[in-house]
């Protein structure tokens, strides 16, 4: 809720006016720690949930030919013979997400949220890169949020993702802006795949989400609630 009391709507944070005024990056960047502390606020103990947030993110490789010398400083007498094949791969050029880890028998990943950025719907390869992480999340049974609010590239991340786990799509819904969960699910000794979606519209509000960690425990997002906060914190007016 905001200072006045009423439900702040969801802005368009691509586009102007408010785009111009301020940094979509800023306010993703805002939101994701303010989930991050929603969520460690409700998880019990031995779970801890935190922010990942990287852009532009390129691989940075120190080679062997500009130093001389391995990674701890020394001489190697031994070269790699050249690759027998390389090949172009996508990666994800922006990392949006809070992971959520059980601590138990040290930091396994029990569930994740992904906030979709522009460059994840921009390219076809970026696309490709994005749905792939999010299917070997849910394969390794990692329950799954993906929240786009992306209003400048028109692209359904969440059809993408269905599509590469089971053949046919099946009732998703048919927007560009959506808020999803995953339940990796096993029933009967076979592999589920639950899922609750919801449009997301400018000028309205958002929902509740259900985020399913290993072990069948259930954590309440409530996109509403940090979503207002993270305006409240970044000054963006409610009207």
């Amino acid at each position: 809720m905001s200072a006045s009391g009423t439900v702040t709507v969801l802005h368009d944070h691509f586009r102007p006016p408010l785009s111009e005024r301020r940094h979509w990056h800023s306010f993703h960047h805002a939101w994701c720690t303010y989930i991050s502390s929603h969520l460690n606020q409700q998880l019990p103990v031995g779970y801890f949930a935190e922010a990942n947030v990287q852009y532009g993110i390129e691989i940075d490789v120190a080679t062997l030919e500009e130093s001389g010398a391995d990674s701890a400083g020394t001489s190697s007498s031994w070269n790699a013979p050249a690759p027998s094949l390389t090949l172009p791969i996508s990666i994800s050029t922006d990392v949006v997400e809070i992971r959520v880890f059980d601590r138990e028998g040290g930091p396994t990943l029990a569930g994740a949220i992904e906030l979709v950025s522009p460059a994840n719907k921009n390219r076809p390869a970026h696309r490709d890169a994005f749905v792939s992480k999010c299917a070997a999340y849910l394969q390794q049974g990692v329950g799954l949020c993906v929240i786009d609010a992306v209003t400048d590239r028109h692209a359904n991340l969440h059809e993408e993702i269905v599509l590469r786990l089971h053949s046919e799509a099946g009732d998703l819904i048919d927007s560009d802006l959506y808020a999803v969960s995953y339940r990796p699910v096993e029933r009967d000794g076979e592999p589920n795949l639950d899922i609750w979606q919801e449009s997301l519209r400018v000028g309205q509000a958002l929902p509740i989400l259900p985020l399913w960690l290993r072990g069948k425990l259930c954590i309440r997002v409530d996109l509403q609630a940090t979503y207002d906060r993270t305006c409240l914190e970044q000054r963006i007016p409610v009207a």
